[in-house]
């Protein structure tokens, strides 16, 4: 049951972020799954032994359609302030998310901002972790207190 709650949450952003039917727009559909705690391992379409374990099949198929990062690193070993990385596109000493009770200030610059400048609808589901409501996004449901 639990393993079919984080697959669903995994999912929702890519029904948040679905081609409409009948547009003709050539730009490509961008969905940014970011998970924490979270070995690359555990995601078959890495090749691991996991695979015939734990296969995850969606993934695979959006990896086989779409991207799939084989050389990315982690700045911090904590979740808000990887987010916040991610989200500003800057390192700690530029955005001051240092720790658990990290922030992305109202009106800092984010991907949610620039892709919604490029003209794309933005959603963010599930865990925020980030002392401030997210800006930016089109839509936006985060769960309370997940840390």
């Amino acid at each position: 049951m639990r393993s079919k709650f984080f697959a669903f949450l995994t999912l929702l952003p890519a029904l948040a972020l679905a081609d409409h039917h009948g547009s003709h727009d050539s730009r490509p559909n961008i969905l940014f799954i970011m998970s924490d705690d979270h070995a690359a391992h555990g995601i078959s379409a890495y090749g691991s032994r996991l695979a015939e374990v734990a296969p995850t099949p969606t993934i695979d198929r959006l990896a086989k359609e779409g991207a799939l990062f084989k050389n990315a690193f982690c700045t911090n070993a904590i979740c808000s302030p990887s987010r916040a990385c991610v989200l500003t596109g800057q390192y700690n000493h530029n955005n001051n998310a240092f720790d658990l009770a990290g922030r992305v200030p109202p009106g800092k610059q984010t991907l949610a901002i620039e892709f919604g400048k490029a003209g794309y609808q933005t959603a963010m589901i599930g865990k925020w972790h980030l002392k401030s409501d997210p800006t930016g996004f089109d839509f936006w449901q985060v769960l309370q207190g997940q840390g």
